[in-house]
Order: structure tokens, then sequence, then C-alpha cells
């Protein structure tokens, strides 16, 4: 492995759990109203079309860090959702 792709990988690695602290902190306070929907829907879509990508370059690291991406921003989403509206009862 050259250096380019050692700093790829450790790239890959803090863009996929970028978000992780964010969800984490979303669950446990059940809690969201500072949490800005609009940019996760961005994000949610950017990660797709980044998985896309990867899948048609044959890319296991664009790809795979782009799903875990997507899967995060969705879960933000949905919990952005559903505390919001737990939270206006």
């Amino acid at each position: 492995m050259v250096l380019s792709q050692i700093v790829g990988c450790i790239a890959a690695f803090f863009n996929a759990v970028t978000f992780v602290p964010q969800v984490c902190k979303t669950w446990k306070t059940k809690s969201a109203g500072d949490v800005s929907i609009q940019m996760f829907i961005i994000s949610t879509t950017n990660a797709s079309l980044w998985s896309i990508y990867g899948i048609g370059i044959n890319d296991p690291i664009v790809y795979t860090v782009n799903t875990i991406v997507f899967l995060l921003s969705v879960s933000q989403i949905i919990l952005k959702v559903k505390y919001d509206r737990a939270n206006k009862k």
C-alpha cells in the first residue's frame, strides 16, 4: 500500500465517522431541536451519489465509506423527525 492509499484510508475512516457523535447525542438526549435536517438531507444525497460513483468505478473505499455516511445521515433524519414530533406533543 502506497502512502496516498494510506492517507485515503485514514481520510475515509474520519469521513465515515463524521456523524457518529451527532447521531449518538441525538439518540441519548432524545432531542434534535438544533439539528439541521436540510444538512442531513444534503449529506444523504451526497453520500448516495458518491456510493453509486464508487460502485461504478469499482472502488470499495469510496462506496463503503459513503454507504456508512448515508446510513448515519438517514439515521439522523429519522431521529430528527421522531424527536421533533415527540417534543411537539
